[in-house]
This record gives C-alpha cells, structure tokens and sequence, in this order.
C-alpha cells in the first residue's frame, strides 16, 4: 500500500503545475513553485511514490500525425451483475484503442473514447465484442466525433475541493498561517 502524505499548498502547487505542464524541468518547477530545486525535487518524488500522480503524459496532435478516427462508444449490457460487469472490463482493457471507459448510470451502462485507425477497424471491433456472448452485451452504440471543439487540457484542480482539506467557515483550515 502506497504511504499516504499531507497534501500542503506547496504539494497542492506542485501537482497542478506538472499536471498542466509536465515537460517542466525540476527548476523551473521549483521557481513556479517558490521551492528550492532539492525541495522541489523531493517532493515531486515522494508525490510520485505515493502514488498521487502515475506517469506524465505528451499531448500528442493526431491531426498532424496520423489517420485516425475518435469515436465514444456506448455500452449497455443485459446483465449488470458484478461478475458480467468484471468480464466485460476485463475485455475492454485488452484493447488498446479503447482509451477510456467509464460506468455510467442511467440506461447505457458504459461509455468509452476510442482512437481506431479508420471506421472498418471500429466495425470489427464493435462486432467482435458483440459476438462474444460471456460479456452479454445487449446493445452498442458508437458515436463518431467530428470535431473537437474542447479537448481535455486537465483536470481543473484549482477549482475542486482537495480531500485533506477541512473546511470551516468558509476558511479552508489547512492554508491557514499557524501562530
């Protein structure tokens, strides 16, 4: 099990930066942060060891690079039992174009983002899931993306309630200065 840590402002800092921008060096980490380079560079490691954040990720422009199609594609299965909900993730995680895939609730159990090299490879893989009876796949419905009007540039963590955090009177008691 991962050590848990105090999530203090300069972590809180350090997190939202590299999470926005994590092609920085540690000094210029450091100096966005106001730490020193060692400080800086400890604390990034102990954040990451702590399991607070996994990898750092490049921002890649498929439109430059490659054909491609993106596609969200929903899922609605006719057993939501745990079992048949862990057979049809298990599934989902073997293919790596399906990048993302979140349960929902409502009437479509399961939405996903995908990245297929064309509509024929999203066929056949959407064909091949329903084909396999143990995941017990009712209906899928794929929803090609024609423009990305936002992509995804972060989570907005400043905006978000940190859960070490303790509110009072609409102070938040971590940040306060201690006498």
């Amino acid at each position: 099990m991962k050590k848990k840590m105090k999530i203090d402002s300069y972590n809180k800092k350090i997190l939202s930066t590299l999470h926005l921008e994590g092609a920085l060096t540690n000094i210029e980490l450091a100096e966005k942060v106001n730490l020193s380079p060692s400080a800086c560079f400890q604390r990034v490691k102990a954040l990451k060891e702590a399991g607070y954040f996994r990898n750092l990720h490049a921002d890649v422009n498929l439109d430059q690079l490659c054909e491609h199609v993106l596609a969200y594609i929903e899922f609605t299965l006719e057993d939501n039992s745990a079992p048949s909900r862990r057979r049809f993730v298990s599934r989902i995680h073997e293919i790596p174009e399906i990048m993302d895939c979140m349960q929902l609730s409502g009437d479509v159990d399961y939405i996903s983002l995908s990245c297929f090299p064309n509509l024929k490879k999203l066929n056949e893989v959407c064909s091949e899931l329903s084909d396999q009876t143990d995941l017990r796949i009712k209906h899928i419905k794929t929803r090609i993306v024609l423009e990305r009007a936002k992509w995804f540039l972060g989570y907005p963590l400043s905006k978000l309630k940190w859960l070490d955090d303790n509110e009072h009177d609409g102070e938040i008691v971590s940040e306060r200065a201690t006498v």
